[in-house]
């Protein structure tokens, strides 16, 4: 079964983000946990994360069909060492955060050398980050998105997130979610069937979808190994509907939140209706 919605607002408190997922006809949503523009933000209140579990409950929202997204300054492969202990404080209070309300991923992007130091270095301390994280939280999984490998943002190919799930010391709470336009724009080709089939078959060969906790289901403005990020709503962009009709036929994808994060958000409930459809044809 394919759990299919998006990042959704969590503005007003958590318990807001299971409402706006329903809203939309989402069976999955992601969510921010806190202001992602912020290092600090004030402690979850009682109140919140009572009645972010009870409308999951009344919205059949089970931890399997919930990926939240770390925040954005978040760099766990940051060479400055300050730097990387603000980073690592901030990673650890959000893997607690979704401890605390009963979530059982969290959905980051790797870190950044900053050409400060070599990309080995950096997934070292990428690794080194997740371990003292996981030491100090329970039952959380540390999701690992791959990137576009823009600037010096490493995770863009399979052989680094592997690297670093190698280093992980708790291999069962270590996961890897796949991006589409990320994949795309890091030189994975997903355009026709065949290209489909290598791509996937490489990601289980190196990595394997036993790890696979999520995907974000974006097409791309811009073109296979571009290198550059930026997502556009499905079927506009470079990539087009054919992928996605593709991964919602494949039953690998099953049981995981299958997330959009497409820029016009009015089309979201047309998204999810067209890649609900995408899974009724198989």
């Amino acid at each position: 079964m394919k759990f299919v919605g998006a990042h959704v607002s969590a503005a007003g408190g958590v318990e807001n983000a299971p409402v706006n997922a329903h809203a939309i006809g989402a069976t999955a949503f992601a969510l921010f946990t806190k202001n992602q523009r912020q290092w600090v933000a004030p402690p979850l209140s009682p109140k919140s994360i009572d009645l972010f579990r009870r409308r999951c409950e009344e919205f059949s929202y089970s931890p399997a069909q919930v990926l939240p997204h770390d925040s954005y300054l978040i760099n766990l492969g940051n060479p400055d060492r300050d730097a990387l202990e603000k980073s690592r404080n901030a990673f650890t209070d959000e893997m607690a955060r979704c401890e605390l309300l009963g979530l059982d991923r969290l959905n980051f992007h790797p870190g950044s050398h900053l050409n400060k130091t070599t990309p080995e270095e950096c997934l070292n301390l990428i690794a080194e980050s997740i371990n003292m994280a996981l030491d100090k939280t329970h039952g959380v999984t540390a999701v690992i998105e791959n990137t576009s490998g823009q600037g010096s943002n490493l995770g863009f190919t399979f052989e680094q997130l592997r690297y670093i799930i190698d280093r992980v010391d708790d291999k069962t709470r270590i996961g890897v979610c796949i991006d589409t336009c990320h994949a795309f724009t890091a030189g994975y080709d997903l355009l026709t069937p065949e290209a489909f089939i290598k791509t996937f078959s490489e990601f289980d060969r190196i990595i394997g979808f036993g790890y696979l906790r999520g995907v974000h289901l974006n097409d791309s403005k811009k073109g296979l190994g571009s290198r550059v990020d930026r997502h556009e709503n499905i079927g506009l962009g470079l990539l087009g509907a054919e992928p996605f009709r593709m991964l919602m036929g494949d039953p690998r994808f099953d049981g995981i939140p299958l997330i959009l994060e497409t820029p016009d958000e009015s089309k979201w409930p047309e998204e999810i209706a067209l890649l609900k459809g995408f899974d009724r044809e198989i």
